[in-house]
């Protein structure tokens, strides 16, 4: 049994580039990821001074996650992206290169794109929480 997922963006609201206001998800199980960090297997930040290069390991790390409980990025239900930057260009490309990403169909989903002043590992520049609703 497929978990029924439903996105919706209420005319009232305003438009979005990709994401959704809501996600329902009906009776089921629900997975917490960890935020995935830009952490290469040998546990070193990759890509020190490239925030793209470790929205690359991010993406590659969440992919691993949610395929260790059976979900796809579609199960996705709700992220949060923080990227340590207030510069909105910076936001942007973070944003255009985790929907490039075969992670991507995991940002159609109720999504929150934040600038922060520092995340949690040395030279860390972004970092993904996601929520997925299992498939049955």
């Amino acid at each position: 049994m497929t978990e029924k997922i439903t996105r919706i963006n209420p005319e009232q609201l305003h438009a979005t580039p990709g994401y959704h206001h809501i996600t329902v998800v009906e009776a089921g199980r629900t997975a917490y990821l960890a935020g995935q960090c830009p952490i290469g297997p040998d546990g070193d930040v990759v890509g020190p001074g490239s925030v793209l290069e470790q929205v690359d390991q991010v993406a590659a790390n969440a992919l691993v996650a949610l395929a260790a409980v059976n979900a796809e990025p579609h199960h996705v239900v709700r992220s949060v992206i923080y990227v340590k930057s207030d510069d909105r260009a910076t936001l942007a490309a973070v944003w255009s290169r985790l929907n490039a990403s075969a992670l991507a169909p995991a940002f159609t989903t109720a999504s929150t794109l934040l600038g922060v002043a520092q995340l949690g590992y040395s030279g860390q520049l972004v970092e993904v929480d996601l929520t997925a609703g299992l498939p049955g």
